[in-house]
């Protein structure tokens, strides 16, 4: 396992934002998916979806340029792109919903191997529940990826054969971006898309609790 660089979370987020289709209308969830804003490919339009009512985000604004009246969900102030716009939360939940979105970005505590999410409770006695948005996120677009280390502080995997935290969704992430791999789910197994520098296919599987395959 030696001798691999692992993808920083800057990589990582530029790697997401490779795969983004032009004219994609995408969510970016709380947390290491709102990096991704900041690594669009020049020349490539996606517009950017936030669940607090906000479309057609840019990347995050210069320091001293900040305007804590234009968020994301997770608080952190955001640039609009011309012709973007904020809006009413439900109507936002309503383009979530109603299958408006074609890739939402998520966070996960866990991913099981039939594409099982779980991102909001842990289910430990002092964890803090935050189920927020993820659930309609998660059904409502069109293809859910998800932005995680690959192995918890503990160095337990998070890819798993089924998921023992509260689930978020069932069966809909299709993609998981790490800073060792990104790794494509189909029939309850994985398939390598890509790797980080130095790391081996024999390597990653060690460090993976489901099947993985080229």
């Amino acid at each position: 396992m030696s001798g691999h660089t692992p993808w920083t979370r800057d990589r990582i987020a530029q790697r997401v934002a490779q795969d983004l289709f032009d004219g994609a209308v995408v969510n970016l969830g709380i947390g290491l998916p709102t990096l991704v804003a900041n690594h669009i490919p020049a020349g490539r339009e996606v517009i950017l979806h936030s669940e607090n009512g906000v479309i057609g985000m840019g990347p995050a604004p210069a320091a001293g340029a900040e305007d804590y009246d234009l968020i994301n969900a997770g608080k952190q102030p955001v640039t609009l792109k011309p012709g973007g716009c904020f809006f009413h939360h439900a109507d936002s939940f309503a383009m979530m919903r109603g299958g408006h979105l074609d890739v939402c970005v998520l966070g996960a505590f866990q991913v099981a191997a039939n594409g099982d999410l779980a991102n909001w409770h842990t289910g430990a006695p002092d964890a803090i529940p935050a189920v927020g948005g993820a659930m309609d996120l998660a059904i409502g677009a069109k293809q859910t990826w998800v932005m995680m280390e690959h192995r918890t502080k503990g160095g337990d995997p998070k890819l798993v054969p089924a998921c023992t935290y509260p689930i978020t969704g069932l069966g809909c992430v299709s993609r998981v971006y790490t800073e060792l791999a990104v790794i494509e789910l189909r029939s309850g197994q994985g398939r390598l898309i890509d790797l980080c520098d130095g790391m081996t296919l024999d390597a990653l599987r060690a460090l993976t609790a489901i099947e993985l395959h080229r």
